[in-house]
Parts: C-alpha cells; structure tokens; sequence
C-alpha cells in the first residue's frame, strides 16, 4: 500500500501536464502512486497520459468516455486509489521538489492526522512567484480541530492545499458534485469534520496562474453554481447537530464568496447580475441563523439590487475621490518638504553631525553599524543619528540610538544639516549634497560579481536596475573605503566617479579579527562540543526572484552526521520571499538545521561557524578574515557567471577545496578534506590577497581620517589626492 495517492483529473492541458507530471514523478520520495484521468479531453492529454503510464509502472490512466468536469474527474479517481493518503492535484499546477517527502515526514510526526494543510506559491504566467500571504497560520504546532484552530478556514479554502486520510474520506462519504466551485462543498465538510488537522509551514505546491484558461475566470452563467455548492454545505451542516454552531460563519462566508463573484468584470454576464444578487440574497435570508449579526460587506445582502448599485457606485465614487485627495495631499506634502529642506539648506552644516544608514535603511548593520559604535567610544563629542524606513524598524534599534524615518520631517531637517554621511548602499536621489558636506561609502564587501558600471554588459543581471541613476547618486561620493587592492581597482573601474579611495579595511570585519564569539550557539541551543557548519549561498541573476535551491539541505544536515549543525543563512534580498517555505522554515522548526537568515549580525553568525560553505557570496572574503575553513560550492559557475559576470575566476583561485555536484561536496566533508593542508594553502593565499587591510582597526582608521581629522595612529594609511586632513571639527 503506498503512502499517496496523487489523483490528477485533466482536460486540455497538454502544454503544462509534462512539468505537472514530471514534478511528481521526479520528488525524491518514491511511496506513491499516480491516477490520472482523462476527461475526455480533446487535446492531446490523453496521448500523454499514456505515455507517461508506459514508462513508470506507478502511473494509471483512467479514460472517460464524456466530459464529467473537474470534481467527478476526481471522484473517478478516488476508487482506484490505494494510498494511505489522497493528494488531489490540479494538472497545470506542480508539486515543488521535496515536497512529498516534507509532507510524509509531517504525517508521522502528527501520527498519521486526519488532513494536512500545506502551503504554496502562486507561480504567474509572467514568471513572478508571491508566497500565500497568511502562510504564518502553518506554524501552528501539534494536531488540531477547526473549532480548535478556526483560524485555519481563513485560508484558501480549495482542495489542493491538504492530503486527505483515505480511511476517514471513506468513513465520511466525501465527494465532489459537479459544477463550478466543486472545493466548496468538499473542504467546509472535511475540514469541519476532521478531529484532527495538521499544519506544514512548507511550500509544497506551486499554484499556476494562467494568463487565459482558468474555467473560474470565464464569463458565464456557470458562476451561479455557487448557490447549488452552498446549499450542500448547509444540508451537510443540517444534518450535524454538533456542527450547528459553524451555521453563522458559514452564513456570512457564503455572503462574502458571493459578493466577491458578483463585483468581479470578468464573471457574470452583465444582464444575468441582478439576477445573481437577488438569488444570493434570498439565500442569505433564508439560511441567517437566528439572532446572527447581519453587518460589514454582507449587510448589502438584505437589501435590493438598486441598492447594491447605489452602494457600489457610491463606494467607487468615494474611491476616486480618495485617489484625488491622496494626490493633492502628496502634491502639497512634497512642497511642504522641499520649503523645509530649503529652510534648513541656508543654516550652517552641524561639523558634529553624522547620519548613518545601512542596507536601505534596515537599521544598525554592517560596516556603517561598526563605524557609529566606534564613534562613540573614541568620539562621543559626535552626534550620530541613524535613517530607518519605518517605525517597525525603529523599535529594533537598541536603546539610545537617535534615529529618523527617512521622508519624515526630521529626516529632511538632519539631512540638510549634517556634515558627514556614511552608507553602505546609495542615499535616495531626493538627497540633495550640500557644498562642504563629505560623503562616505562603505560597499557591502569584498566585490566577487559585477557591480556598478560593469553591469551595462549583463541585462539579466541589471533588470529593474538603474545604472545611469545608481552612478549620479555614487557621484556623491567623497570616499570609498577599501578592503583590499582588488576592491580598489574594482570600485574606480566600477563607479566611474569622483570620490577618493581610502584602504581602511572594512570596519564590520574588526570583530572578526578580535575573534570573541558572541551567544550565537547558546540562543539557538547548539552543543558546545558540535561543529558547526555555516551555509550562505548567493542569488542568482538568471532566474526571476533570485533563489535556485542548490543543495538538499535536509540530506547535507544528515550527511554531516552526529556531532554537526547544520547552519543556514540566505541572501538578505531573499529571506521574505518564497525561499524559505520550500522548506527552510520547516527544516529549521524540526530542529534539522538552524535557520540564520534572521540574524541582525552577520558577525556572530560567522564567530560560531567552524566552517563556511557558500558559492559566490561575497561572505567568503569576510570569514577569510577568522582564517577557518572554506568550502565552495560552484555547480553552476558556467550559468552564474554568464547571467551576471564575475571579477575573478573563484573556481581557479579558492580560498579552500571546491566542488561542483552535491557527490563531491558531501566527500569533501566525509573525507576531512575540508580542513587538510590543502585547504589551509588555499586559504592562506587568498588571505594574503584579500584581507590586505584587516587589522582589527579599519573603523577606527575612519573615525579618526575621515571625521575627526586626526593622524592615523600606528601605520598611517595614505588618503591618495587628500592635501590635509578633513576639518570636521575645524570650525566647531
């Protein structure tokens, strides 16, 4: 008996059903089988079907002789089927890879619940990809029942979302009717009867929106369907006394669902809408619980069709009218902000003010974050004040860090006034520079992709990339710190642009080199004796959204075996995104990795590494700096390479062993060739070249040159073009 059952009913799909097939047939997890069924479909669906059964003994066609739609599609399916578990899934969506294997071990670790709900990705026909957005209502631990967890039916409520228990839809008599909104009257039913529902925090589904096609987007009559499906579900409800209570909810769902096809361009026909509200308004009526609150969107309900006109048009009218408010507001506000800016403009620069920024604003991080606190130490006569995008941010910040949001009026009055800026990415182009103000330009590390100006050769790499405008905002650059000759040559190749470079060092790296580990290991509870392996791979340029799973994180976590942690840390540009539910999240909350991707320090995170594995992150030449193991990763140079474009070859030149499959990486570590003489040659070479300038005062060089215009102590690092020191205080 195999664990699934994949039923995947098909009618004219034939240019998405190989990759929906393919995705099944492909997971790493084998114990299923697949029951597909032709629904007489007049394209070629069927002919594929066969073929695929030809090669792969898990796959069974079924071929219907007529056109039964997509829920007796299914309800054929299900007596064929065998699996502890029913996954239904829809013939132009696709499963993501790992996915049956996450679901199964899910499914054990709740002792076989009743249904399972997991989490998808909406994958447009455009190639965007947008994560479900209550994807947090997944993380809810242990078993549960709808009256438990109701928050649970706030999600989609469709069919493809969950696995079923084959026992209890068996036990429960559950099947679809035919029509349109099929899941309906299956899912209420199932999920309400359920004892005991489980969650996956998993993307395991990618659910295809199809630019035309989608039965549910054509304009038709069929649409009135809807009322047939709802009545079912309270005939179900009905005949449960113990479900009377969900009678409510389920009113004022129905109310909702239909309202929402109803105010939809593209579904009904214009001259069968009135017709439609006043069936679902005489359903409503006759199915309100008694003494149920009848308010919100659906009090619209116990009203006429002129009325629900009358509303609409008055709520579009309120609508524009808010539209025109907002614009002159905005237009009023935008003077209202340059008459500030240009108020403070004729006040002298403050020699003792610096603004900070980093990252776009996330809040105190990386070379800027370092910068300030040594500010502090050895010059508190400095006042520092930190820009931050939002009031979220701001209460992060730790206690006694003056900030601003940035467009606020405090943030136009700091930035008109101060003397000195430090940022790490480029101020916004409303940033007006001021004559005697000095700009400094941290970068965010040793450059190993192309930047800049080189990036005019790669139009992949630069989509939605402004180089002309990045390079007129990097023309307010007074210094560009360095952290070795190679980042030298790089940034004046790169940013064609007049400011001065100054070999400090990069001030985030001076922790590094004082080598004191912080209470990483401690926080996420890994042993002392473990060694711990750190995972950072980089996005990629040629696939839209940045992230390409390289490596089965679940299967390196294991490979590393007793006495290992497994450490994972994603792009910054990617930790709100989908990569993290194709199964980091979930990884991390059974406790099979660590999930890093969070930590507002990256320097605690490498003190507690013992090793790096990464690809073309430009983390590598900041973990050089502890002089510990390095491993490279670089399956797919070639494609990398090509879509974005690199300054050195990191295959030819590696700061430790590289490997480019998944069979070489695991051996590298099996084998203790991750930290032989070879890879401490390696790493030793690539010290020499790269971490030139790391010293442990890189910031501290800073503070003194750059703002407060002292002589650097010990050896002076020679500011090239500089005639004198910066007045900074000169005039205080």
């Amino acid at each position: 008996m195999p664990r699934f059952s994949v039923i995947v009913p098909c009618f004219k799909v034939q240019g998405f059903l190989r990759e929906c097939l393919d995705s099944v047939l492909g997971q790493s997890f084998g114990d299923f089988e697949l029951i597909a069924v032709d629904d007489c479909s007049p394209d070629g669906s069927g002919a594929i079907l066969d073929e695929y059964a030809e090669r792969d003994p898990r796959v069974r066609v079924l071929h219907l002789p007529e056109n039964v739609g997509l829920g007796r599609a299914r309800n054929a399916g299900m007596p064929h089927a065998t699996g502890d578990y029913l996954f239904f899934l829809d013939s132009d969506d696709s499963l993501t890879p790992g996915a049956l294997r996450a679901v199964a071990d899910r499914l054990a670790e709740a002792e076989d619940p009743d249904v399972l709900v997991f989490d998808y990705a909406r994958t447009y026909w455009w190639g965007g990809t947008r994560r479900n957005v209550l994807a947090h209502l997944l993380r809810r631990e242990g078993t549960f029942s709808a009256s438990e967890y109701p928050e649970i039916l706030d999600l989609l409520m469709v069919v493809w979302n969950k696995v079923y228990r084959r026992d209890f839809v068996t036990a429960g008599g559950f099947e679809f009717p035919p029509g349109y909104y099929e899941d309906t009257p299956w899912t209420f039913p199932v999920m309400l009867s359920a004892r005991r529902i489980a969650a996956l925090d998993r993307i395991c589904l990618n659910y295809r929106q199809r630019r035309q096609g989608n039965i549910l987007s054509t304009t038709s009559r069929k649409h009135f369907d809807v009322h047939d499906q709802y009545e079912r579900v309270f005939a179900f409800v009905a005949e449960r006394p113990e479900l009377a209570d969900w009678r409510p909810y389920l009113h004022r769902k129905m109310g909702e669902h239909c309202l929402d096809i109803l105010a939809k361009p593209d579904r009904l026909p214009p001259a069968d809408k009135a017709e439609f509200f006043r069936r679902t308004a005489e359903m409503f009526r006759r199915h309100r619980p008694e003494g149920a609150a009848v308010d919100g969107e659906v009090a619209v309900l116990t009203g006429s069709w002129a009325g629900y006109r009358i509303r609409r048009q008055t709520a579009r009218a309120g609508r524009e009218a808010a539209r025109r408010a907002e614009r002159a507001r905005r237009t009023a506000a935008g003077r209202a902000r340059a008459g500030w800016t240009a108020l403070h403009a004729h006040r002298p620069l403050d020699p003792r003010l610096v603004v900070y920024s980093a990252s776009s604003h996330r809040g105190l991080l990386g070379d800027p974050a370092a910068i300030y606190r040594k500010a502090r130490e050895i010059a508190p006569q400095l006042r520092g004040v930190w820009v931050v995008r939002d009031a979220e941010t701001a209460a992060r910040l730790p206690d006694g860090v003056e900030h601003v949001i940035v467009g606020s009026r405090r943030y136009l009055e700091v930035t008109a006034r101060a003397k000195f800026f430090v940022n790490d990415v480029n101020w916004p182009g409303t940033l007006a520079k001021r004559p005697g103000s000095v700009h400094i330009h941290t970068h965010q590390g040793t450059p190993l992709k192309y930047m800049g100006a080189d990036l005019l050769d790669k139009p992949g790499a630069r989509l939605g990339f402004d180089v002309p405008q990045m390079l007129r905002r990097a023309d307010r650059w007074d210094y560009s710190l360095v952290a070795n000759p190679h980042s030298e040559l790089v940034w004046e190749r790169a940013y064609p642009c007049h400011f001065t470079s100054v070999r400090t060092g990069s001030p985030r790296n001076d922790v590094l080199v004082d080598g004191a580990a912080g209470d990483f290991r401690e926080r996420h509870g890994i042993p002392a004796d473990h060694t711990v392996v750190l995972y950072a791979p980089t996005r990629r340029d040629y696939r839209r959204g940045g992230h390409v799973d390289r490596i089965d994180l679940a299967r390196f976590a294991a490979d590393l075996g007793e006495g290992h942690t497994l450490v994972v840390r994603l792009h910054p540009s990617l930790a709100n995104g989908p990569a993290r539910g194709m199964g980091l999240t979930e990884l991390a909350r059974r406790r099979l990795v660590v999930d890093a991707t969070d930590e507002p320090d990256l320097a605690d995170v490498l003190l507690a590494a013992d090793a790096l594995v990464t690809d073309y992150s430009s983390v590598m030449f900041d973990y050089a700096v502890l002089d510990r193991p390095i491993v490279v990763h670089a399956d797919d140079w070639p494609a990398f390479t090509a879509s974005r474009g690199a300054y050195l070859d990191i295959t030819a030149e590696p700061p430790g062993h590289v490997s480019t499959s998944y069979r070489e990486l695991a051996w590298v570590f099996a084998s203790g060739a991750w930290r032989d003489e070879e890879s401490a040659r390696l790493r030793a070479d690539f010290r020499s070249r790269f971490c030139a300038y790391e010293d442990g005062r890189a910031a501290e060089r800073v503070v003194r040159a750059l703002l407060l215009g002292e002589p650097l102590p010990g050896e002076p690092v020679r500011i090239p073009g500089q005639a004198s020191a910066p007045d900074a205080l000169a005039s205080a």
